[in-house]
């Protein structure tokens, strides 16, 4: 891989489809997804992994069994692997999503937001 300074406002320019992460990089088997997100996901589960979503533009919420974690620009939020959870976000938000190479974002959902993997942009 490139040595590189990626910029992510640049690489949100790229792309404009909701639910769709695209890869900016990688670090040992991590990926650094950017995604837009807009009205609601699917409620799923990562069994093996745990998934993190730092904003960095608007704000958006993950609900959760328990709770429902509220997050703004700049703030930073890890779901427990295992814990199902469904994000969802009133007006488009972008967010940085960090987890292993290969995550389904759907899990084991399924269904028409699956999107693929290893967009890179």
């Amino acid at each position: 891989m490139a040595l590189e300074v990626v910029n992510l406002l640049e690489k949100l320019k790229k792309f404009n489809q909701h639910w769709s992460p695209r890869v900016i990089a990688e670090m040992n088997d991590y990926q650094f997804k950017l995604a837009k997100f807009e009205g609601e996901f699917v409620w799923h589960d990562h069994p093996d992994t745990d998934e993190a979503f730092l904003v960095i533009q608007g704000k958006m919420s993950i609900e959760m069994e328990d709770r429902t974690v509220t997050l703004g620009e700049g703030e930073l939020f890890v779901v427990p692997a295992g814990q199902r959870h469904k994000p969802f976000a009133d007006q488009e938000c972008h967010v940085l999503l960090i987890e292993p190479r290969g995550v389904v974002n759907t899990g084991g959902a399924g269904g028409e937001l699956t999107a693929d993997n290893d967009l890179w942009i």
